[in-house]
C-alpha cells in the first residue's frame, strides 16, 4: 500500500523536475545553470548506479571510479588531441568501461556486501592513484583551466555556462534514452531475471557471469560518459570530485529515486546533489550529519517492493518469482504432461 502511493509521488516529482531542466537554461543565471550542469553530470553517474543495483541486482559504492577515469581521460585528450566534445566523451567512455573491465574479475563471482566492499575499496584506490599520480592528474590541487570544447567538429566553442548546460543536458538525454530502451529489449529481462533468481537463470543455460561481466562494463561506461560532462561543465576537476561522499550521495539519489528505476534515479540523485549545495551554504559543517539522517530516514520509509529493493545475489529467497517464462531455453513442463497423457 505505501509503494502504491509513493509510486504516482514518484511520478509527479519526476515530471516537475524534468520539466524545469529543460526550460532552466532561460529562467536562471549563469551560474545556477553551471551548478545544474555539473549535477546532471553527477545524475548519470547515478544512472549507472541504478543499473548495476536496481537492474543487475549489483549493489555498488565505486561507481566514482570510472567516473574518475572519464574525466581524466577526457582532460588529457582536450588538453593535448582535440577539443571537439563528442570525441572526448567517446574516449571518456571508452576509460571508463576499460577500467570496469579490468575489475570485472573481482565482482564477477562475488555476492552480498562483499560486492559492496569491493567496489568501495576500488573507488578509494583509484581516488588515491590521483591524488599521487601528479605528472597526469595535477595530485590533490586537480587539473584546473581546462579549455571550453565544441560539440562537433566546425562548430564554435561553447563558451557560456548556458551553451554547456544545454550540450550536458542533450547528452544526458540521449544516453538515457538508448538505455531505457535497451532495457525493454530481452537484454533487460536476462537482468532482471538474474536479480530476482540467479539460481534458476544459472540453470536455464544462461551465462550468468558473462551477463554480471557485461553490464558492469555498459555501466562503467556510462559513469566515463558522465566524467566527460563534468570536465565540459566545470571546467576543473580533482580527487576530492570523487570521494566516497559522493559515492554515498548517488546511492542515496539512487533508493529514493526508485532503484529500479533508471529516470527515478536520474532525478533523485540530481535532488540529493542540489539539496547537498543548498545544506553546505546554509547549514556549513552540518551538511553532511543532516544528508546522513536523510539516508536513514529513507531507507525507512521508502523500502519498495521486490523489484526496486536491489537484492544482495544470495541465496534463492523462497516465494520470490523467478525468470520470465520467455527466457526458459528447455521445453515447456506442461507441453510434456500433455505428451504423457
Amino acid at each position: 500500500m505505501r509503494d502504491e502511493l509513493i509510486r504516482p509521488l514518484r511520478g509527479v516529482v519526476a515530471a516537475v523536475v524534468l520539466a524545469g531542466l529543460v526550460v532552466a537554461p532561460w529562467t536562471v543565471d549563469d551560474y545556477t545553470a553551471a551548478i545544474l550542469a555539473r549535477t546532471l553530470a553527477l545524475g548519470l553517474v547515478g544512472v549507472s548506479v541504478a543499473l548495476l543495483t536496481g537492474v543487475a541486482g549489483m549493489p555498488t559504492l565505486g561507481q566514482t571510479a570510472p567516473y574518475a577515469a572519464g574525466a581524466y581521460a577526457c582532460a588529457v585528450v582536450g588538453g593535448s588531441v582535440s577539443d571537439v566534445a563528442v570525441a572526448q566523451l567517446a574516449v571518456a567512455a571508452a576509460a571508463g568501461a576499460a577500467l570496469a573491465a579490468l575489475t570485472v574479475p573481482l565482482v564477477v563471482s562475488a555476492r552480498g556486501v562483499v560486492v559492496l566492499m569491493i567496489t568501495l575499496a576500488i573507488g578509494e584506490l583509484v581516488v588515491t592513484v590521483l591524488g599521487r599520480w601528479r605528472s597526469v592528474t595535477g595530485g590533490t590541487d586537480g587539473l584546473a583551466g581546462i579549455a571550453p570544447v565544441r560539440p562537433f567538429w566546425g562548430l564554435p566553442v561553447l563558451a557560456g555556462d548556458r551553451a554547456r548546460y544545454v550540450y550536458t543536458l542533450v547528452v544526458v538525454a540521449v544516453v538515457v534514452g538508448a538505455l531505457l530502451l535497451v532495457l525493454r529489449t530481452r537484454v533487460g529481462l536476462v537482468l532482471r531475471a538474474g536479480r530476482d533468481d540467479e539460481a534458476r537463470l544459472r540453470a536455464s543455460g544462461h551465462r550468468v557471469a558473462g551477463h554480471v561481466a557485461g553490464v558492469h562494463i555498459a555501466a562503467g561506461a556510462i559513469a566515463g560518459a558522465a566524467g566527460s560532462l563534468l570536465v565540459v561543465a566545470q571546467q576543473y576537476i580533482s580527487p576530492a570530485d570523487f570521494s566516497f561522499d559522493t559515492s554515498a550521495l548517488l546511492l542515496l539519489g539512487v533508493v529514493i529515486g526508485g532503484t529500479a528505476s533508471v529516470g527515478g534515479a536520474l532525478v533523485g540523485a540530481a535532488l540529493v546533489i542540489a539539496s547537498r549545495d543548498w545544506l553546505f551554504g546554509i547549514l556549513p559543517g552540518q551538511a553532511p550529519l543532516v544528508l546522513g539522517a536523510i539516508f536513514i530516514v529513507t531507507v525507512y520509509l521508502l523500502p519498495g517492493d521486490g523489484r526496486r529493493r536491489p537484492r544482495l545475489r544470495g541465496r534463492p529467497q523462497p516465494g520470490r518469482p523467478g525468470p520470465d517464462p520467455a527466457l526458459r531455453t528447455g521445453p515447456d513442463p506442461a507441453a510434456r504432461t500433455e505428451v504423457r497423457t
